[in-house]
C-alpha cells in the first residue's frame, strides 16, 4: 500500500496537492483545480481542511523522489 506523502517536486504551496495527485495516479493540476473549485464553493471551509491536512501529511522523503538532475 503507498504511503500519501506532501510532494517535494510537485508543489505550489505546501505539496499537499501533488501528493494527492501522486497517491491517486492524475495530474496535480486537476487536484489543484479541484480543490480550488471546492474551496469557493464551500466558502472557505475546505481551505481549512487543506490547512489541517497540510500539517498533518508528512513530507515525501528527500530519496524517493526522481530528480531532473543528470550528475554525469
Amino acid at each position: 500500500m503507498r504511503k500519501l506523502y506532501r510532494s517535494q517536486r510537485d508543489k505550489k504551496v505546501s505539496g499537499l496537492c501533488g501528493g494527492l495527485a501522486d497517491w491517486f495516479g492524475f495530474d496535480a493540476t486537476v487536484i489543484r483545480l479541484i480543490a480550488l473549485i471546492a474551496a469557493i464553493f464551500s466558502f472557505g471551509s475546505v481551505l481549512i481542511f487543506y490547512i489541517i491536512a497540510s500539517i498533518l501529511v508528512p513530507k515525501e522523503p528527500i530519496g524517493s523522489f526522481n530528480s531532473n538532475f543528470d550528475f554525469n
